[in-house]
């Protein structure tokens, strides 16, 4: 089983009623924060400790931040790589990872970033790759809009081509710190990229040699079509969000189909998919927690990350108003989120509510929950295991850092008894830790393109 922590660099988790929850820490803004959480995922053995991002903070619902800040709806977005760095060097085997926009960075600076803080870490960096949300994001970077779902996908495959060339342009042993002949590297063993594409013009050479690991794991968590078709083409650690077993199964079946027509190994990819839990020593308890966590979130909530997800104004709208098919159509920002709505909904044309209350945005219904005693909750996850549902999950707090520390107290030693889990890092690279073969140069190039 493998286990992600889902971090975010800002004033709650990504259950955004978190930060109102009493035992939750309030100093989100200092190191010693993310250090205790880092600390805490290793000492459970999770896999990776992940950060969710975006580029600006909810304020597509109303055209406006007001709410934004006075709800504390994730306001505070810090740089999650800085603060990775922070996390690496409270650590010795914990993965790392991040999200970085295809959308609205350079090739060369992504990869520059992500490879240095793979040789901070002695190879434990992963990158997870977005193509962003919302026009937010695109006028914080300079563009009055963001781009259309699927150009953004293209232009993203164009965007690993650029990143993994510039990573494969450094052998392994390039360097030879020959300090009696003078002789830093070998120039044979350093090369241009000289990429020239539809979006990209990146020359090289590259300025960053590879790390233990080759080159940072590859995250990604596409769920519309054209996303699902990216992830199997390019991601080695992949995000979902199945909210039944029976969607995951058939879900996960048809995923993993998409990657062998991609000519790669289907168990090569590991699929993780998002969960809540609530633990303790009794069922009461955790019930009596379960209720007081679902106090905590407000209808602001609710309507500002449906708007910021879909990329759709909900303030336009009452509750109980139906979308028109052009309404959806406009509401392509979030192509699998549309579809998941209509299809559950029953309804072609489902109304604000309907996304509320099929979508769980905002609440701590949007992922599936395992809420009980330690056995409750392993019981539920090793069944998504067991039966083919997923290969581990992304598992989501309800408040930092209490909820982690509860389920490494309380899950992880049960998940362990059952050999479900690991009972130590099996390596120092995330690589070793994941079981992933380390990738030779040019490797990725063998895999099939759309």
């Amino acid at each position: 089983m493998t286990l992600v922590a889902f971090l975010q660099a800002q004033n709650c988790t990504n259950f955004v009623g978190s930060w109102r929850h009493p035992e939750a820490a309030p100093d989100f803004t200092s190191a010693e924060y993310y250090r205790r959480i880092a600390r805490t995922l290793e000492a459970g053995k999770f896999h990776v400790g992940f950060f969710d991002d975006r580029l600006a903070m909810p304020d597509r619902f109303g055209s406006d931040h007001t709410h934004t800040v006075a709800n504390g709806i994730r306001c505070v977005k810090m740089d999650p790589v800085t603060i990775l760095t922070v996390m690496g060097m409270a650590t010795e085997r914990l993965g790392l990872g991040s999200t970085y926009s295809t959308s609205y960075y350079e090739p060369f600076h992504v990869a520059r970033v992500f490879a240095t803080l793979d040789l901070m870490t002695g190879g434990r960096a992963a990158w997870n790759v977005v193509t962003s949300l919302n026009d937010g994001e695109a006028l914080n970077m300079g563009q009055a809009a963001h781009p259309a779902h699927d150009l953004r996908y293209d232009r993203a495959d164009e965007f690993m081509e650029v990143v993994m060339g510039h990573w494969d342009t450094w052998e392994d042993d390039a360097i030879i710190l020959d300090k009696a002949a003078g002789r830093f590297a070998d120039p044979a063993k350093v090369r241009r990229l000289d990429h020239v594409g539809k979006f990209f013009n990146s020359r090289g050479p590259f300025t960053v040699p590879r790390s233990a690991q080759g080159h940072p794991v590859i995250i990604q968590a596409g769920q519309s079509g054209r996303g699902r078709r990216f992830a199997a083409r390019w991601a080695e650690l992949v995000f979902v969000a199945y909210h039944t077993l029976a969607q995951g199964k058939a879900d996960y079946a048809v995923f993993k189909d998409e990657i062998a027509r991609h000519g790669r190994d289907p168990d090569s990819v590991k699929v993780a998919t998002g969960m809540y839990h609530v633990v303790a020593e009794t069922r009461a308890e955790a019930e009596d927690k379960v209720a007081l966590i679902d106090s905590l979130p407000k209808m602001a909530d609710q309507l500002s990350l449906l708007s910021e997800l879909v990329n759709y104004d909900f303030a336009k709208k009452g509750l109980d108003d139906s979308f028109s098919n052009e309404e959806l159509a406009e509401l392509a920002g979030g192509k699998a989120v549309v579809d998941r709505v209509t299809k559950v909904s029953g309804k072609a044309n489902p109304t604000v509510r309907d996304f509320i209350e099929v979508t769980g945005r905002g609440t701590f219904h949007d992922h599936v929950r395992f809420i009980g005693t330690p056995k409750d909750v392993a019981d539920g996850m090793e069944q998504w295991l067991t039966e083919r549902a997923c290969d581990g999950f992304v598992v989501a707090a309800s408040h930092v850092p209490g909820a982690y520390e509860d389920f490494v107290r309380l899950v992880v030693p049960e998940l362990q008894r059952r050999g479900i889990y690991h009972k130590d890092y099996a390596g120092p690279t995330l690589r070793e830790t994941l079981s992933l073969p380390r990738p030779a140069v040019g490797a990725w190039r063998s895999v099939a393109a759309e």
